[in-house]
């Protein structure tokens, strides 16, 4: 029997976003998946990234990481991204033999052997559908939290720096899901003092 490599594509979502945790998804995907239609989930709709996410799901194995804004604060964004992504590679119901991560930094965990690629997500299937399921979980989490927080736009500026989301900062003040540590939200918090 020949034995099969089992290839990880991890990628991560929300690394700039003002508010909530970083989201990683790491995917193994299966054989009969259709490579021709994942893409990087930035090159595509809401609807369509959706309607992939499912796709993707019921063919891989999958699992989702997270790094929560607290983390973020204390040991830093791209610390949180790699924390996050260990996360969703130990959730993974089989070992891969490689894992292969969007990006030029992987993370430290023992026993497994990764692969850093600079814009993976536009030339790997298993990054391209790691970062569909990311951001399409991330963007359901942002979209519960911008109902229970109103006035900050999260249904449509996604916790990004947006003009909008900084007036509403300033006009609202700083939610206990704004990252205190970047730099736009420290800025606001100083003048708001």
């Amino acid at each position: 029997m020949k034995f099969r490599k089992i290839i990880a594509g991890v990628d991560e979502v929300g690394r700039g976003s003002l508010i909530g945790p970083v989201f990683a998804a790491a995917v193994i995907l299966n054989k009969s998946i259709d490579l021709k239609i994942l893409k990087d989930s930035k090159s595509m709709g809401r609807e369509k990234r959706n309607f992939l996410s499912n796709y993707i799901k019921k063919n891989s194995t999958w699992a989702i990481g997270k790094a929560s804004r607290q983390e973020i604060d204390k040991i830093n964004i791209l610390q949180a991204s790699l924390l996050a992504m260990i996360r969703a590679i130990i959730k993974l119901k089989k070992k891969p033999s490689v894992v292969l991560i969007d990006g030029n930094k992987v993370p430290k965990l023992k026993k497994y052997k990764f692969k850093a690629i600079v814009k993976g997500d536009k030339k790997i299937p298993s990054i391209s559908a790691a970062s569909i399921i990311a951001k399409v979980s991330r963007d359901k989490f942002i979209i519960s939290l911008a109902k229970k927080n109103i006035g900050y736009h999260w249904d449509q500026n996604f916790g990004y720096g947006t003009k909008q989301h900084l007036r509403a900062i300033k006009k609202i003040g700083v939610s206990k899901h704004h990252r205190k540590t970047f730099s736009p939200v420290s800025k606001l918090m100083k003048h708001n003092i």
